[in-house]
């Protein structure tokens, strides 16, 4: 398990150089043409700022985008309970709970740090999933907070909305001799860091379903539960123009939007592979699917 941690984390930051070096890019392209290096500075330092803002307020931003309310621990007594034992075989602080006013079965965690952390449940998966699923999409959810995967997002799309300014700066910057390559510059950049930010996010969604699993041990109770979400998706689907829910998208277990194409900008990892990933984990641990 250690090695797949490390092999992750280390898929992770290679992605994240990889932005990073778009980002330096697109900066000392804009310097070279207008003779001034003052680019690179302001693009390292919005994203810094960008970043720091982002992560900052990602449990404010997301709660509200979702229109999620404090769930009260008398009334989801069981789910409170639940929360907290997971966090305490987990060894960390449990997050706060809350719950979104939406029939789409789906979860989602944020927050700065384990401290400061939230997770959230829609009414949908509230009514539709067993209480052996929820504790299983809890567990996924919960070793989000703890790998720190909001920090990983946040600065991801920071850095990613910094590369889509600088690269339309390069396409339009008065000194830029060469049309073709300003502009080729503009279209191709943004391209490759929605794809490495994708990757980013896949690989966080992998990790957090195979740590979860083991956090409660029980990886067919989170199958089973994803394959409910899936269908539960299709019949109440979100429509992929509502841009309060796409801010907070790709930090659901499920992608909210209704569809099934797999493509390389996909938030999430395809349903079926996560699932025979999970059946494949439990034979692994000695359970029969």
């Amino acid at each position: 398990m250690q090695q797949r941690v490390m092999r992750n984390r280390t898929k992770t930051w290679f992605l994240f150089a990889l932005m990073l070096g778009i980002l330096v890019a697109i900066g000392g392209a804009i310097s070279a043409s207008s003779g001034s290096a003052i680019w690179i500075i302001l693009f390292t330092g919005g994203g810094l700022v960008m970043t720091a803002v982002t992560y900052w307020n990602s449990d404010k931003l997301a709660l509200r985008s979702m229109q999620a309310y404090a769930a009260d621990p008398q009334h989801f007594k069981g789910l409170y309970d639940m929360v907290h034992d997971l966090a305490q075989r987990a060894g960390e602080p449990a997050p706060r709970i809350y719950i979104a006013p939406s029939q789409q079965p789906n979860a989602f965690a944020t927050g700065r740090n384990p401290e400061h952390a939230a997770i959230c449940f829609t009414e949908g998966i509230m009514h539709m999933l067993s209480p052996r699923e929820l504790r299983a999409v809890t567990g996924h959810e919960l070793m989000h907070v703890y790998n720190r995967d909001i920090l990983t997002s946040s600065v991801a799309a920071a850095i990613g909305t910094v590369i889509q300014g600088a690269a339309y700066m390069l396409m339009f910057n008065r000194n830029n001799n060469n049309i073709i390559f300003g502009l080729l510059g503009a279209i191709l950049a943004p391209l490759a860091a929605g794809l490495v930010q994708a990757g980013i996010s896949r690989d966080r969604e992998t990790s957090a379903d195979h740590d979860g699993a083991h956090l409660t041990g029980d990886p067919l109770a989170l199958a089973s539960a994803l394959e409910k979400i899936s269908g539960g998706v299709q019949r109440h689907p979100i429509p992929e123009d509502n841009h309060r829910v796409k801010s907070a998208a790709h930090m659901m277990i499920a992608s909210p939007f209704a569809g099934k194409i797999r493509n390389w900008f996909s938030t999430h990892p395809a349903m079926e592979d996560r699932v025979e990933q999970l059946t494949q984990l439990a034979r692994d641990m000695g359970q029969q699917p």
